[in-house]
């Protein structure tokens, strides 16, 4: 078919918080505010895309871990009810998800072309993991649009950051030639945070913003690093930096997905939109839009 093009992406981290925060009807807890921030972040994002007529969000998140390759869901729907297991008290979330089939079957296609190990995941019990579902409601609280979701292939636990930025970075290549291919438009995902250290007690009121702040300065040094180069355009100097930044900052960059991202992107030069940055229980987020779609009306 062919034209297919990716219309936007983001940088789009996933704490359950925000959605605990938020009180849609499809989760449990509820709270009286919190991370407004991050939250208001998001909302600047989603008015963005709004904007955009596209057709597929393309997600990979750190919470779907695999160890033998890189998994696709595989099947047009996943309905089920997902608990944090770290904040079950906050986190009891009923989802209904539709996936693009035809489309992970192609970028698993196209990865396996390339010498990827790959696998659809095709188990009907499935529990879609609590990142994916935070980043997608965060973006498109309507769930009106089906998503691809790409699991984390660990290759940094079994051998380094470096390993893990060739593969996740051929896999994002991988994406864009499959979204080309398939003729659709696409949104496109990274779900996770910046710097992770995380505190170690929760407040006894969770939404309570006066405990809240980054680990250490340390940590919010880094962010702050790497959110410039990703705001300047610098891309390939991100990349450089990747595998300095996880170790130094824990982040989760360590799942590879800013790197496949970056790649499915090819490494954008032009300036991103960064809506917000805030923390999470010491974490470092930032909602960073790349306004794929303002370039094509430039040219």
């Amino acid at each position: 078919m062919g034209g297919g093009k990716i219309v936007a992406a983001a940088l789009a981290p996933h704490p359950p918080h925000l959605v605990y925060a938020e009180n849609p009807q499809q989760n449990e807890p509820v709270s009286e505010c919190g991370w407004e921030n991050l939250r208001w972040a998001y909302e600047r994002m989603r008015a963005n895309l709004d904007k955009l007529d596209y057709d597929v969000i393309v997600i990979l998140s750190p919470h779907w871990q695999t160890y033998v390759g890189t998994h696709f869901l595989g099947l047009e729907k996943f309905k089920s009810l997902s608990v944090d297991p770290v904040f079950p008290n906050l986190f009891r979330y009923h989802y209904d998800i539709d996936v693009d089939v035809e489309l992970a079957r192609l970028i698993h296609d196209e990865a396996a072309a390339d010498g990827l190990a790959v696998k659809m995941m095709e188990n009907p019990d499935f529990r879609v993991d609590y990142g994916t579902i935070t980043s997608c409601h965060l973006t498109r609280p309507q769930w009106d649009k089906p998503i691809v979701c790409i699991s984390s292939n660990r290759a940094r636990q079994y051998y380094s950051v470096e390993v893990m930025q060739e593969m996740t970075a051929q896999l994002g290549r991988a994406t864009a030639r499959a979204i080309e291919k398939s003729g659709k438009r696409a949104v496109v995902l990274a779900s996770n945070s910046l710097s992770h250290r995380h505190f170690v007690s929760e407040s006894e009121v969770p939404e309570d913003m006066s405990k809240e702040h980054i680990t250490s300065h340390h940590l919010y040094l880094w962010d702050m690093k790497m959110i410039e180069l990703l705001r300047s355009g610098r891309t390939r100097e991100a990349h450089d930096m990747m595998p300095e930044f996880t170790e130094q900052a824990a982040s989760e960059t360590d799942s590879g997905s800013l790197t496949w991202l970056l790649a499915a992107l090819d490494y954008p030069e032009y300036e991103a939109i960064v809506h917000g940055y805030g923390t999470i229980i010491g974490t470092g987020n930032a909602i960073i839009e790349w306004p794929c779609y303002a370039q094509e009306d430039s040219e």
